[in-house]
Protein backbone atom coordinates (compact mmCIF):
# COMPACT_ATOMS: atom_id res chain seq x y z
CA UNK A 1 0.00 0.00 0.00
CA UNK A 2 1.15 3.88 -0.58
CA UNK A 3 1.39 5.07 2.81
CA UNK A 4 1.69 9.52 3.04
CA UNK A 5 2.47 10.48 6.68
CA UNK A 6 2.10 14.17 7.49
CA UNK A 7 4.98 14.67 10.17
CA UNK A 8 9.08 14.33 9.82
CA UNK A 9 9.56 14.47 13.72
CA UNK A 10 10.11 11.34 16.13
CA UNK A 11 6.37 10.08 15.80
CA UNK A 12 6.59 10.20 11.65
CA UNK A 13 9.73 9.04 11.84
CA UNK A 14 9.20 5.79 13.65
CA UNK A 15 6.04 4.86 11.80
CA UNK A 16 7.69 5.67 8.03
CA UNK A 17 10.44 3.07 9.23
CA UNK A 18 8.02 0.74 10.33
CA UNK A 19 6.03 0.77 7.54
CA UNK A 20 8.37 0.37 4.94
CA UNK A 21 9.74 -2.46 6.58
CA UNK A 22 6.57 -4.19 6.28
CA UNK A 23 6.44 -3.59 2.68
CA UNK A 24 4.55 -0.28 2.25
CA UNK A 25 5.35 2.29 0.17
CA UNK A 26 6.25 5.23 1.93
CA UNK A 27 5.68 9.01 1.23
CA UNK A 28 6.43 11.32 3.81
CA UNK A 29 4.93 14.82 3.82
CA UNK A 30 6.09 18.47 4.84
CA UNK A 31 5.12 22.16 3.86
CA UNK A 32 8.47 22.68 2.61
CA UNK A 33 10.99 20.12 1.34
CA UNK A 34 14.29 22.49 1.14
CA UNK A 35 13.50 23.53 4.71
CA UNK A 36 12.79 20.54 6.06
CA UNK A 37 16.20 19.36 4.56
CA UNK A 38 18.21 22.17 5.46
CA UNK A 39 17.55 21.91 9.23
CA UNK A 40 20.86 20.60 10.58
CA UNK A 41 19.97 20.94 14.46
CA UNK A 42 18.50 18.42 16.89
CA UNK A 43 14.75 18.88 17.93
CA UNK A 44 13.64 19.90 21.36
CA UNK A 45 13.60 16.57 22.65
CA UNK A 46 17.25 15.87 21.39
CA UNK A 47 16.41 13.77 18.13
CA UNK A 48 18.50 14.23 15.21
CA UNK A 49 16.96 15.73 12.27
CA UNK A 50 14.98 14.89 9.62
CA UNK A 51 17.70 15.12 6.62
CA UNK A 52 20.03 12.11 9.12
CA UNK A 53 16.95 10.23 9.03
CA UNK A 54 16.35 10.30 6.09
CA UNK A 55 19.44 9.39 5.06
CA UNK A 56 19.73 6.69 6.42
CA UNK A 57 16.28 5.10 4.68
CA UNK A 58 16.07 6.23 1.24
CA UNK A 59 13.69 3.98 -0.02
CA UNK A 60 11.33 6.51 2.09
CA UNK A 61 10.15 9.83 -0.23
CA UNK A 62 10.09 13.14 1.22
CA UNK A 63 7.37 15.49 -0.70
CA UNK A 64 5.23 18.21 -0.19
CA UNK A 65 2.13 17.62 1.62
CA UNK A 66 0.03 18.06 -1.21
CA UNK A 67 1.96 15.69 -3.53
CA UNK A 68 2.18 12.67 -1.14
CA UNK A 69 -1.15 13.36 -0.19
CA UNK A 70 -2.16 12.98 -3.90
CA UNK A 71 -0.16 9.89 -4.17
CA UNK A 72 -1.18 8.08 -1.50
CA UNK A 73 -3.79 5.39 -1.01
CA UNK A 74 -3.86 5.83 2.83
CA UNK A 75 -2.38 9.13 5.46
CA UNK A 76 -1.38 8.78 8.73
CA UNK A 77 -1.77 11.84 10.63
CA UNK A 78 1.69 12.51 13.37
CA UNK A 79 1.97 16.37 13.35
CA UNK A 80 1.61 18.45 16.27
CA UNK A 81 -1.87 18.71 17.11
CA UNK A 82 -2.23 22.67 17.09
CA UNK A 83 -0.82 22.03 13.53
CA UNK A 84 -2.76 19.00 12.22
CA UNK A 85 -5.92 20.83 10.57
CA UNK A 86 -4.20 23.35 9.03
CA UNK A 87 -1.42 20.60 7.53
CA UNK A 88 -4.00 18.48 6.21
CA UNK A 89 -5.53 21.64 4.68
CA UNK A 90 -2.45 22.02 2.95
CA UNK A 91 -2.52 18.77 1.41
CA UNK A 92 -5.52 19.85 -0.46
CA UNK A 93 -9.03 18.63 0.86
CA UNK A 94 -9.66 17.16 -2.52
CA UNK A 95 -6.40 14.48 -1.99
CA UNK A 96 -8.01 13.41 1.23
CA UNK A 97 -11.60 12.71 -0.01
CA UNK A 98 -12.19 9.28 0.09
CA UNK A 99 -9.40 8.00 2.07
CA UNK A 100 -8.36 6.42 5.64
CA UNK A 101 -6.55 9.00 7.73
CA UNK A 102 -5.19 7.67 11.05
CA UNK A 103 -4.82 10.09 13.04
CA UNK A 104 -2.14 9.83 15.82
CA UNK A 105 -1.66 13.46 16.60
CA UNK A 106 -2.92 14.81 20.23
CA UNK A 107 -3.84 18.44 21.38
CA UNK A 108 -1.22 19.50 23.77
CA UNK A 109 -0.79 22.76 24.52
CA UNK A 110 3.03 24.03 25.93
CA UNK A 111 2.43 27.19 25.97
CA UNK A 112 2.74 27.59 29.95
CA UNK A 113 5.18 25.68 30.08
CA UNK A 114 5.52 21.51 30.81
CA UNK A 115 3.80 19.46 31.82
CA UNK A 116 1.04 20.34 28.93
CA UNK A 117 -2.31 20.79 29.28
CA UNK A 118 -4.96 20.02 26.32
CA UNK A 119 -5.82 22.51 23.98
CA UNK A 120 -9.08 20.62 23.55
CA UNK A 121 -10.81 17.99 25.49
CA UNK A 122 -14.31 17.15 27.28
CA UNK A 123 -17.05 18.06 24.94
CA UNK A 124 -14.88 17.30 21.75
CA UNK A 125 -11.48 16.23 20.77
CA UNK A 126 -9.09 16.55 18.12
CA UNK A 127 -9.89 13.50 15.24
CA UNK A 128 -13.44 14.72 15.86
CA UNK A 129 -12.58 18.55 14.66
CA UNK A 130 -10.50 16.94 12.02
CA UNK A 131 -13.07 14.63 11.26
CA UNK A 132 -15.45 17.61 11.31
CA UNK A 133 -13.56 19.35 8.87
CA UNK A 134 -13.19 17.06 6.28
CA UNK A 135 -16.19 15.04 6.37
CA UNK A 136 -14.99 12.76 3.12
CA UNK A 137 -11.92 11.46 4.95
CA UNK A 138 -11.87 8.32 6.91
CA UNK A 139 -10.54 9.41 10.21
CA UNK A 140 -9.70 6.42 12.80
CA UNK A 141 -7.79 7.61 16.41
CA UNK A 142 -4.81 5.21 17.11
CA UNK A 143 -1.89 4.57 18.78
CA UNK A 144 -1.88 8.44 20.78
CA UNK A 145 -2.00 6.59 24.15
CA UNK A 146 2.17 5.87 24.02
CA UNK A 147 5.65 6.60 22.83
CA UNK A 148 6.46 6.04 18.97
CA UNK A 149 8.50 3.39 19.99
CA UNK A 150 5.88 0.90 21.74
CA UNK A 151 3.83 2.33 18.71
CA UNK A 152 5.78 0.15 16.16
CA UNK A 153 7.30 -2.54 18.24
CA UNK A 154 5.01 -3.73 21.36
CA UNK A 155 6.98 -6.52 21.88
CA UNK A 156 9.20 -3.72 24.02
CA UNK A 157 6.86 -4.73 26.92
CA UNK A 158 6.06 -7.97 28.04
CA UNK A 159 3.36 -9.33 28.19
CA UNK A 160 -0.14 -7.63 26.93
CA UNK A 161 -0.92 -4.05 26.23
CA UNK A 162 -3.70 -2.46 25.02
CA UNK A 163 -3.85 0.02 21.61
CA UNK A 164 -7.25 1.43 20.85
CA UNK A 165 -9.28 2.76 17.94
CA UNK A 166 -11.71 5.12 17.16
CA UNK A 167 -13.62 5.38 14.07
CA UNK A 168 -16.78 5.90 12.86
CA UNK A 169 -16.25 3.69 9.29
CA UNK A 170 -15.91 -0.12 10.32
CA UNK A 171 -13.80 -0.59 7.06
CA UNK A 172 -11.55 2.10 8.23
CA UNK A 173 -10.95 0.90 11.29
CA UNK A 174 -10.79 -2.66 9.82
CA UNK A 175 -8.22 -1.49 7.34
CA UNK A 176 -5.87 0.38 10.59
CA UNK A 177 -6.10 -2.91 12.64
CA UNK A 178 -4.08 -5.04 10.01
CA UNK A 179 -1.89 -2.04 9.93
CA UNK A 180 -1.71 -2.71 13.77
CA UNK A 181 -0.85 -6.67 13.65
CA UNK A 182 1.64 -6.27 11.18
CA UNK A 183 3.36 -3.45 13.91
CA UNK A 184 3.11 -6.87 15.73
CA UNK A 185 0.06 -5.92 18.03
CA UNK A 186 -1.97 -8.78 18.88
CA UNK A 187 -5.96 -9.12 18.47
CA UNK A 188 -6.65 -9.34 21.65
CA UNK A 189 -5.16 -6.52 22.80
CA UNK A 190 -6.80 -3.94 19.84
CA UNK A 191 -9.84 -2.43 21.61
CA UNK A 192 -12.27 -0.79 19.24
CA UNK A 193 -13.81 1.89 21.53
CA UNK A 194 -16.50 3.05 19.31
CA UNK A 195 -17.34 5.72 17.17
CA UNK A 196 -15.36 9.33 16.62
CA UNK A 197 -16.57 10.62 19.83
CA UNK A 198 -14.47 8.28 21.92
CA UNK A 199 -11.27 9.47 20.78
CA UNK A 200 -11.85 11.99 23.94
CA UNK A 201 -11.09 9.26 26.07
CA UNK A 202 -7.88 8.43 24.89
CA UNK A 203 -6.62 11.70 24.27
CA UNK A 204 -7.81 12.51 27.65
CA UNK A 205 -4.93 9.67 28.92
CA UNK A 206 -2.29 11.96 27.68
CA UNK A 207 -1.74 14.28 31.17
CA UNK A 208 -1.91 10.48 32.84
CA UNK A 209 0.78 9.71 30.21
CA UNK A 210 2.72 12.69 31.02
CA UNK A 211 2.66 12.52 34.97
CA UNK A 212 3.54 8.57 34.72
CA UNK A 213 6.86 9.17 32.46
CA UNK A 214 7.77 12.25 34.66
CA UNK A 215 7.57 9.93 37.87
CA UNK A 216 9.05 6.68 36.02
CA UNK A 217 11.32 8.26 33.84
CA UNK A 218 11.02 6.27 31.05
CA UNK A 219 8.94 6.13 28.02
CA UNK A 220 8.44 2.39 27.76
CA UNK A 221 4.92 1.75 29.88
CA UNK A 222 1.53 1.37 28.33
CA UNK A 223 -1.93 0.76 29.57
CA UNK A 224 -3.35 -2.58 29.55
CA UNK A 225 -7.05 -3.10 30.14
CA UNK A 226 -8.02 -6.20 31.79
CA UNK A 227 -11.11 -7.94 32.29
CA UNK A 228 -12.91 -10.75 34.14
CA UNK A 229 -11.74 -14.07 32.50
CA UNK A 230 -8.44 -12.31 30.60
CA UNK A 231 -5.68 -13.08 31.76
Amino acid sequence: MKIAIFGTGSVGQALAGKLSQTGHSVLVGTRDVAATLARKDNDAFGNPPFSAWIGNHPEVRLLSNHDAAAAAELLVNCTLGNASIETLRSAGVENLNGKILLDISNPLDFSQGFPPSLSVCNHTSLAEQIQQEFPQVKVVKSLNTMSAMIMVNPALIRGDHSVFLSGNDADAKSTVSSILKEFGWEERNILDLGDITTARGTEMLLPVWVRLYGTLQTPFFNFHINTAGNH
